[in-house]
């Protein structure tokens, strides 16, 4: 049975898949276990492997380093993919309040960090290392290591070991504290999730509200006559009308620009509520008749925008227009429904409602692929050349004044930012950008499961020991008030005075600790993505002011004394 033991005891590839795939299935059966009410999820990983390390079982810090990393690259990358398409529109909506929000929270942290550093009279490089522990934040730790270089040539490398320990100290309670500064400001204000989502996707429907189908007759004098395409260029309602009924005639026909506008015409369109009030006044009152129970030579059908190589091109540059046949009366992207114009760019998945003729929708059909077998099949190239370009920006470093090493965004903030781009862009270089939601879960899942695993087997050998001889406890409760106070400060703030919804609050607490297990318990404690938006709105500028501020504060605090 030596064989066996040595999968727990020694050292080899077989030893690391065991410990870590142990400590992910422990940890997540710890996690659907409820109490109160409250699941841990993926967040019971860091428990479970907390727990092996200080039984003994150990993996080589290599194979640890490595798949912690790449593990956090898993996760931040599926999160950019995600929430990219909807991002910029996240960002101009408010976007300014969440990130001066989240610049509060870390302004705050590093003052308490100056204050107990002062008070407590702490070690310069333990300051530093709780710092960067009680906010999550492993890139301003390792940031800071160059300034130690600068300002302490000789004991550099002990330095950075004792920032490291502090770090570890600090670390734990900060993810925990993130998880209970949630739970706590649900309790504090009595806050029903489930209530608050419902209400959440009432106001997304007003600020993008569903679309409507109304046939109409035209009865307004002023109109008569008209083309179809001077109507629209005096009346940019923003609908469009995709049937017409001449007076008199049995059949329905395709609208055209060339299209006269005659009295007791029927004219059948798809809009939001307050367009489709404005042509009923333009137009006349609505018909009881309705256009689409008509039957005659135009169809409806979806489809799905399948090839790679019409995603980007504009409804006009692939010719799917009312001259050539085609009305496309709306798309469904992201779960977001709109109208269709001439110069709307097509993405990869897009989901079109279009109307003509059969032959012509076959047309459409075979240029846009319209295949639903391949939107389950994951672009496995794009995400593995996503993530080279992502780790090559997060390693470049920016020069910035006053600094003894350049500024970098590290491994997860480069990826998040380069999946944020290229799902935004959706089509470029010839590739789709495209994860299905299916294959985008499994990663992000099994991403933040193998870095909290890593994470707790890292910690978890002296972590025990540390706090239970010399500093260990003390450093530790000055990590809780590094990471409790300034979180339920702006969490209060954000509530009380900007009135923001509870899976808004969970994002920008988690998008401001860079921390994503937090955001991954937010996620499966509401069953619902809504913070993921927040979290990736404010973690480009979060991550950019931890590692400048972890830098700047080795340089202040050796200053002070």
């Amino acid at each position: 049975m030596s064989w066996f033991t040595q999968l727990f005891t020694g050292h080899s590839i077989a030893q690391a898949i065991v410990a870590l795939s142990l400590a992910i299935v422990i940890g997540l059966a710890i996690g659907v276990i409820p109490l109160r009410g409250i699941r841990l999820g993926v967040g019971g990983v860091l428990f479970s492997s907390l727990a092996l390390a200080h039984c003994g079982i150990s993996v080589e810090p290599e194979v640890l380093e490595f798949a912690r990393e790449f593990g956090l690259i898993l996760f931040v990358f599926t999160v950019g993919m995600q929430v990219g398409p909807g991002f910029v529109d996240s960002l101009r909506r408010r976007g300014l309040y969440l990130n001066l929000a989240a610049t509060l929270n870390v302004v705050l942290s590093v003052l308490i960090c100056i204050g107990l550093y002062l008070a407590l009279d702490l070690p310069l490089p333990v300051a530093v290392g709780l710092l960067s522990g009680a906010v999550t934040n492993t890139p301003s730790l390792a940031a800071a290591s160059p300034a130690f270089h600068e300002i302490m040539p000789e004991g550099a490398e002990a330095a950075i070991a004792e920032a490291g320990m502090g770090y570890a100290v600090a670390y734990p309670f900060g993810i925990i504290g993130i998880i209970l500064t949630m739970l706590l400001v649900r309790a504090f204000f009595h806050i029903q999730p489930a209530q608050e989502l419902e209400t959440l996707k009432k106001l997304e429907a007003i600020q993008h509200p569903p679309l409507q189908a109304q046939s109409f007759i035209v009865r307004n004098p002023n109109v008569f006559n008209m083309l179809l395409a001077d109507f629209f260029k005096l009346h940019p309602s923003g609908v469009v009308i995709s049937r017409v009924k001449e007076p008199g005639e049995e059949t329905i026909h395709a609208p055209t620009p060339e299209t006269v506008l005659r009295e007791g015409m029927l004219v059948h369109a798809v809009g939001e509520a307050e367009q489709m009030e404005t042509l009923r006044v333009l137009l006349g009152p609505p018909s009881e008749v309705n256009l689409r129970n008509i039957q005659g030579p135009l169809e409806v059908r979806r489809i799905w925008v399948t090839k790679g190589r019409v995603a980007g091109k504009s409804v006009r540059q692939l010719g799917l227009t009312p001259e050539l046949g085609i009305t496309i009366t709306r798309i469904i992207r992201a779960g977001v429904e709109f109208t269709a114009r001439p110069g709307t760019h097509l993405y990869y998945g897009d989901r079109l409602f279009c109307v003509g003729t059969a032959k012509d929708l076959d047309r459409a059909g075979d240029l846009l692929g319209n295949s639903t077998k391949a939107l389950d099949h994951p672009h496995i190239m794009p995400i593995f050349l996503g993530i080279f370009f992502g780790v090559v920006l997060g390693s470049i470093p920016i020069p910035l004044p006053g600094l003894p090493s350049g500024l970098k965004l590290g491994l997860a903030g480069g990826p998040l930012l380069v999946a944020i781009l290229l799902s935004r862009i959706n089509n470029f270089a010839g590739l789709v950008w495209y994860l299905p939601a299916g294959a985008n879960l499994i990663l992000r899942e099994t991403g933040i499961a193998i870095f909290l695993a890593c994470v707790g087997l890292n910690s978890g050998h002296g972590f025990v020991e540390t706090l239970t001889h010399g500093s260990g406890l003390f450093w530790m409760a000055a990590g809780v008030f590094i990471t409790f106070i300034p979180l339920f400060t702006v969490a209060l703030l954000v509530r009380i005075f900007l009135k923001y919804d509870y899976a808004s609050i969970c994002g920008l607490l988690a998008g401001s600790m860079t921390d994503p297990p937090a955001l991954a318990f937010s996620v499966q404690m509401l069953d619902s993505d809504a913070p993921s938006s927040v979290y990736a709105t404010v973690y480009p500028l979060t991550m950019i002011l931890r590692i400048l501020f972890a830098q700047v504060l080795v340089l202040v605090l050796f200053f002070l004394t």
